[in-house]
């Protein structure tokens, strides 16, 4: 298995990652529904100046994401 690497990811491809076995939008709902729910991490990517609307994340970003989630 690859190294997972810290770069800016297109949000349908980390959520990819973390669930390939679904499709890509179906994985890009569980995943925006996990960073819901895991505790304080919407606030966080907020304050790193994360807009929804967005198509990626920055490096940054995916580092806030995988340090309250784990790897995918």
């Amino acid at each position: 298995m690859q190294e997972f690497k810290i770069r800016t990811y297109g949000r349908m491809e980390l959520a990819q990652l973390y669930c390939p076995e679904l499709s890509s939008s179906a994985a890009y709902r569980k995943v925006t529904a996990w960073i819901e729910f895991y505790p304080g991490l919407s606030e966080k990517l907020a304050a790193l100046g994360h807009d929804p609307r967005r198509r990626s994340y920055t490096p940054m970003e995916v580092r806030a994401i995988v340090n309250a989630l784990g790897e995918p």
